[in-house]
């Protein structure tokens, strides 16, 4: 990926990503809705450090949030209809159950795509695409009358004191460094038992930190990889953790609200709750394997040792931790991006 020196630039290469995938959002196409909710995160990662007027970049990272919070509804409900397909398709457990929660996930999803579109019409999110588009020309504007070190008016470039550097560059790094340091207490806080409050405080905290990341990345010339795929097994385990123990909140709802009530079909769905909590502490157990790597990294970004000074190689990751990195359970219905 090619470095990006601008501000311009930086807001440029996330709105793209925004903008491409309209068509498809209108479409309701499920990959198209899960990309353009993650390039509204990517974008309201990016605004806050953009220097921009307080009011513009409040009120545009507000538009931002309602965006990504009403995409965010319908690709839940999307990923557990995933999930009870991969259930069928498995034969793990009775068709008749799982097909009664199913059936509930469906009408749910139905319900929430007909309320995003009533709410937030593609036509909205066209205007918010403009409205970027106006802040990317203004700020290239901006960027072009200022003048640049060493230009070709034979005047030598400025000497930069060593870690001098821009304001916003600065505000990245900070970034990077606080959500390192929260990713690290999160983890303390979790500890070495199951507890899914606690775990799902680490997934929010890690998502915030590989964000901030891979920010910091686009603005220096080092490499990674190796660091962004720490983050990214971490989040696919956590991530494929949550989605299962949503599922298990969805079959007690239909448990509770059996009617006329049946012991037979309450046991059915109690059994199908067994089974997957039995797969959320396997991956748990994975978790704890990559647990290490996860604190090594997160101590070694809250030092403020950020992509320009991280070094990729195989030492980095602790022994002992590899496999755990690489074993998220299955084909996840969640896809990290």
């Amino acid at each position: 990926m090619p470095v990006l020196t601008r501000r311009s630039e930086l807001l440029k290469a996330r709105l793209d990503r925004f903008s491409r995938v309209l068509h498809g959002v209108e479409k309701g196409d499920i990959r198209a809705l899960h990309q353009a909710r993650v390039a509204s995160r990517r974008l309201r990662e990016l605004l806050p450090v953009l220097q921009l007027d307080h009011g513009t970049a409040h009120k545009l990272n507000r538009r931002l949030r309602r965006v990504t919070s009403r995409l965010g509804t319908v690709r839940e409900l999307d990923v557990l209809k995933l999930l009870i397909d991969e259930l069928h398709i498995s034969g793990r457990n009775r068709g008749a159950p799982i097909g009664r929660v199913g059936v509930t996930i469906a009408k749910a999803r139905d319900d929430a795509r007909k309320r995003l579109f009533r709410h937030l019409p593609i036509g909205g999110l066209r205007r918010i695409a403009r409205k970027l588009e106006k802040l990317v020309d203004e700020l290239a504007k901006h960027e072009q009358a200022e003048p640049r070190r060493g230009t070709s008016t034979g005047a030598p470039p400025r000497r930069r004191a060593d870690g001098a550097k821009s304001g916003w560059r600065w505000a990245i790094e900070a970034r990077v460094i606080k959500r390192a340091s929260r990713l690290r207490a999160a983890i303390d806080e979790a500890g070495a038992v199951y507890l899914p409050e606690r775990l799902h405080d680490v997934r929010i905290a890690l998502k915030k930190l590989r964000y901030a990341f891979e920010l910091a990345g686009d603005v220096a010339s080092a490499k990674r990889e190796v660091e962004l795929r720490i983050l990214r097994r971490g989040q696919e385990i956590l991530g494929r953790m949550h989605d299962l123990q949503m599922l298990i909140d969805r079959v007690r709802d239909v448990q509770a609200s059996l009617a006329p009530p049946s012991l037979a079909v309450w046991r059915e769905l109690d059994e199908v709750v067994e089974s997957l909590d039995e797969d959320c502490r396997r991956l748990h157990a994975r978790y704890m394997r990559a647990r290490g790597a996860l604190l090594a990294l997160a101590d070694k970004l809250a030092r403020g040792q950020g992509p320009q000074k991280l070094t990729p190689t195989r030492r980095q990751t602790p022994a002992g931790s590899r496999r755990g990195l690489t074993a998220a359970s299955g084909t996840s219905a969640r896809r990290v991006s």
